[in-house]
């Protein structure tokens, strides 16, 4: 990666400066786990049996504890780590419950996790091709994100996305008493697959005209899959969400109650009642007739994390 700075459309290339420890990672990791992440930072150096658990962390949003492992070696494996952690999380709930109790103001309550969520991260100036590919698959709970910095404290981040032909763990399982058939068996990777199917293909063309729509605004909008909805993120931010119905959409815009203007008055104030996206506005959509008008809603949410 060429990385450069400007100065009178004149270009200086900055020299990539590497990290000297493994802390050094953690450290800026930790510090900034929220504005990476999304995440809830709860414990550094977490000892679980034998193990020591580099950070752990939690995911409000799925409702689901994350392990992340610092790399700086270009041959460390991690597949098999991530998997051993992953099984290790889930013969150990209690003890994860308990840290989390001890260390953070609200309680959880065991019924208020989704262990199938669970999953690990692991960070690493550089990651071999070998470990590009062990990972990809769309239904396994490890995702690898790079690090880089460079002079005048540039820190670049970059998730290692798994292809689109990624196929499922389950198709390599051997034996259903090791480690990855039996986290295989508990960990779910939603996909946009799992929401589209059985629905209507007029229903799964509307989606697709929205989640362009979404996806064309300007800025770098990302498209997760979660369990109840499909997010679309900006800076590992929910601006919108949306949940296939069998005769529409329901769209949700992340907005407080009084934050959003909407002259016509399409949005359902939801701040009331449970549901299931993020934001207090709530809209059902079966036709593309006010798509141009949603975006400009959904535009205003994106502006306020730019």
């Amino acid at each position: 990666m060429l990385v450069f700075t400007q100065d009178k459309k004149q270009l200086t290339k900055l020299k990539e400066k590497a990290f000297k420890l493994e802390k050094d990672i953690k450290t800026l990791f930790e510090s900034n786990l929220e504005k990476i992440l999304g995440l809830q930072f709860i414990k550094s150096e977490f000892k679980i049996k034998s193990s020591f658990i580099d950070t752990l962390a939690y995911d409000k949003e799925t409702k689901a504890f994350v392990i992340i492992e610092y790399k700086r070696g270009k041959n460390d494996g991690v597949v098999d780590q991530g998997i051993s952690y992953l099984n290790l999380m889930l013969e150990n709930k209690a003890d994860f419950i308990v840290e989390y109790n001890e260390t953070q103001p609200q309680p959880l309550k065991r019924n208020e996790i989704e262990w199938t969520q669970s999953r690990v991260i692991f960070v690493s100036p550089h990651f071999n091709d070998y470990q590009k590919q062990s990972s990809n698959f769309k239904d396994l709970g490890i995702e690898l994100w790079e690090i880089k910095q460079y002079e005048n404290g540039l820190i670049i981040l970059n998730p290692i996305k798994k292809s689109k032909s990624a196929p499922s763990i389950k198709q390599i399982q051997n034996n259903e008493n090791s480690e990855i058939s039996k986290v295989a068996q508990q960990i779910i990777v939603y996909t946009e697959e799992d929401h589209l199917q059985s629905k209507p293909e007029e229903i799964k063309e509307l989606y697709e005209t929205y989640k362009n729509a979404i996806l064309n605004l300007p800025a770098s909008i990302e498209l997760e899959p979660k369990k109840l909805y499909l997010a679309f993120k900006e800076n590992k931010t929910n601006i919108a969400d949306i949940v296939i119905l069998k005769k529409g959409l329901k769209l949700f815009i992340n907005k407080k109650k009084g934050e959003l203007d909407d002259p016509k008055h399409l949005m359902k104030d939801i701040s009331s009642i449970g549901h299931w996206g993020n934001g207090d506005y709530e809209l059902v959509v079966n036709d593309t007739k006010n798509i141009e008008y949603i975006m400009s809603l959904i535009k205003q949410t994106l502006n306020s994390y730019l």
